[in-house]
């Protein structure tokens, strides 16, 4: 598949069939994660592969929009490991390497046939316990991932976008 259809197909899947992914789609999702470019390469990401039973019944507990997907991933910041910059007190690339991570398993996960979303509502804290992290480690995000159900379909806001006008500023 083309890069290209890949980014303007590809959306938020919130309806899986039940089947397990097979492992061989999954590293290859992984590993997009891994390749993806982060500060200096330092590579701060730290995936948490949630696929049994029990983890992912955990992590349903924990928010309601695990979407029944069979397996989430857990992606954390590991707060020791990401580029902080000698030029600003504060101004690090840790939050932004583990987006740029999780993108690529986005894209990686849909050219495989493999629907995604990225969830952000649940809360950090509870799930850096419930998981027993590291305390250098803060959940950033969770990502399900799955084969869309047959009837599985973008919202109504997938199709809507702002003029580039308005995004776009040349200066």
């Amino acid at each position: 598949m083309e890069f290209s259809q890949v980014i303007r197909e590809r959306y938020s899947v919130r309806k899986y069939k039940p089947d397990m992914i097979l492992d061989d789609e999954l590293n290859r999702i992984l590993e997009a994660g891994m390749l993806a470019p982060t500060g200096c390469n330092y590579q701060p990401q730290r995936i948490y592969v949630l696929k049994s039973d029990e983890e992912v019944a955990k992590i349903r507990s924990l928010t309601r929009c695990a979407f029944d997907a069979p397996v989430v991933l857990l992606i954390a910041l590991d707060e020791t490991a990401d580029w902080k910059s000698p030029l600003e007190e504060g101004c690090r690339a840790g939050i932004q390497d583990v987006s740029i991570a999780a993108d690529h398993m986005m894209l990686a996960a849909w050219e495989t046939g493999i629907g995604s979303c990225w969830v952000n509502y649940f809360k950090p804290s509870e799930v850096k316990a419930a998981f027993n992290l590291p305390e250098n480690e803060t959940p950033v995000l969770l990502m399900t991932l799955g084969y869309p159900a047959d009837d599985s379909k973008p919202l109504k806001l997938h199709y809507e976008s702002k003029d580039i006008k308005e995004i776009v500023k040349m200066i």
